[in-house]
């Protein structure tokens, strides 16, 4: 099922979807004050970016070094090239600690590798800790946003999932009861887990550790609670000094949610006694990616989630019809990657408008990689033939100025003066939900010259 198909179905309750569609709008105006408060704001953008750019040309050199100023400070650094291994890697950890309860914080690495059902397949208890991960995890659905998981769910919808799983009271969606209610359920899993999972922010190479963020609290308390903390993290979430941070928590927070810095910026350099701390770097096709220079940029991505709040498309059809870990603008470059036929219709989910790079904290030129997947996937993918023969028919008419003066005129004429049901049919996609402009008798051209000549 393609993109469009399944964003029809999120189409079906329009309130929601107008809901949808104004909450993230919401976020982005908040991300718009917080990044003109701050001055110097383009120039950080630029230093983020370069860093980034410079991380990417120089991989291999700061992974090694990560890895060995890690393990000096006591940490175990696994090594896995997909999911499965990674899978594996996680699994082998528990074993070892006959782990059976784990709590979770939200990684959308593990996410991409379908961690929690692999291992609830073993017997084991995966608990997302962050509240939305935990409210889709209830509602066994993929999260619809990397930030804000649970957004495309109405408070009264949790409030319904709380009852039918938590035993709480109807509250009308009381969003200070169901949270309350949640803290509650959430303590008693943090006591008893024997095992905490994080994802990671930041890597940073000179020291061998890295950065956790949250607003919740919920990955230090699972660290600090547990005997064992695994880190999961994709090889491109390496940045070169401490230093550097400074740059990065900067543009995060304010970039995600309009926030200064995110509520918790938590630093992991080694265990604490008695205590186990282990690392599994992953890649899981990133190195595929970076050999493709048009597309390599797109590795600089930070998951702030900025390109989604902006996006019309997925504003209006919600995470869930992108099928993808990562939606959005920046999912549907990262997954034509990973299987092109399956995602070839993300490229095209997009109006092209640039407002996706425009807001990007690290200048990923997201649309020009849309365009640039388009011309891969016309040309890799067999296509609708009416779609080839409405495009070979356009560039006919658009390669002749006369052909394209006449096509107008008959255009204009038809438009004016064809009973309206002719133009709003099932035939007509594009009108169901729209209507065109009032159609003027002449086109610019006529028009410029008319008043030229009238002086």
């Amino acid at each position: 099922m393609n993109h469009a198909t399944k964003a029809k179905e999120f189409n079906k309750d329009e309130s929601k979807v107008n809901w949808h569609d104004k909450a993230l709008w919401y976020v982005r105006e908040k991300r718009d004050k917080s990044a003109h408060s701050i001055q110097g704001w383009e120039y950080l953008r630029e230093l983020g970016s370069a860093i980034k750019a410079n991380v990417l040309s120089n991989l291999d050199e700061y992974l090694v070094e990560f890895e060995s100023n890690a393990q000096k400070n006591g940490i175990h650094v696994h090594w896995a090239s997909n999911a499965e291994e990674h899978n594996n890697i996680v699994n082998s950890i528990l074993e070892k600690h006959n782990a059976k309860r784990v709590v979770k914080s939200k990684s959308m690495l593990t996410e991409e590798c379908h961690l929690n059902p692999f291992l609830e397949k073993k017997g084991i208890e995966v608990i997302d800790t962050d509240l939305g991960e935990r409210i889709v995890q209830l509602a066994e659905e993929p999260p619809s946003h990397i930030v804000l998981p649970a957004i495309h769910k109405t408070k009264e919808q949790v409030d319904e999932l709380f009852q039918e799983h938590l035993g709480t009271k109807p509250s009308q969606g009381n969003p200070e009861y169901l949270v309350s209610e949640a803290r509650k359920h959430l303590r008693d899993k943090f006591l008893k887990a024997d095992v905490a999972i994080t994802g990671v922010n930041f890597a940073v190479a000179d020291t061998g550790g890295f950065v956790v963020c949250t607003n919740e609290g919920n990955a230090d308390m699972g660290v600090h609670l547990s005997k064992v903390h695994i880190a999961c993290m994709g090889i491109e979430k390496i940045i070169p000094k401490e230093k550097h941070l400074g740059v990065f928590l900067r543009l995060l927070a304010r970039s995600a949610t309009g926030q200064p810095i995110t509520t918790y910026s938590s630093h992991f350099n080694k265990p604490e006694e008695g205590k186990e701390m282990h690392i599994v770097i992953v890649d899981n096709g990133r190195t595929e990616q970076l050999s493709r220079e048009d597309f390599r940029a797109s590795l600089h991505c930070i998951r702030c989630g900025a390109c989604m709040n902006t996006c019309p498309i997925y504003r209006r059809s919600g995470g869930h019809s992108y099928d993808y870990t990562i939606p959005g603008p920046i999912g549907s470059i990262l997954s034509p990657g990973k299987d092109l036929k399956k995602h070839s219709s993300l490229p095209f989910a997009s109006t092209l408008c640039g407002s996706c790079s425009n807001v990007c904290p690290v200048k990923i030129n997201i649309h020009e990689q849309l365009y640039k997947w388009r011309q891969v996937i016309v040309k890799e993918e067999k296509q609708p033939v009416v779609k080839k023969s409405i495009l070979k028919v356009a560039g006919i008419i658009l390669a002749k100025p006369s052909l394209y003066g006449f096509a107008g005129k008959s255009a204009r004429f038809a438009l004016k003066h064809l009973p309206k049901f002719m133009i709003y049919n099932k035939l007509n996609a594009w009108g169901k939900a729209r209507d065109l402009p009032e159609i003027k008798n002449e086109n610019f051209d006529e028009w410029y010259k008319k008043r030229n000549k009238n002086g």
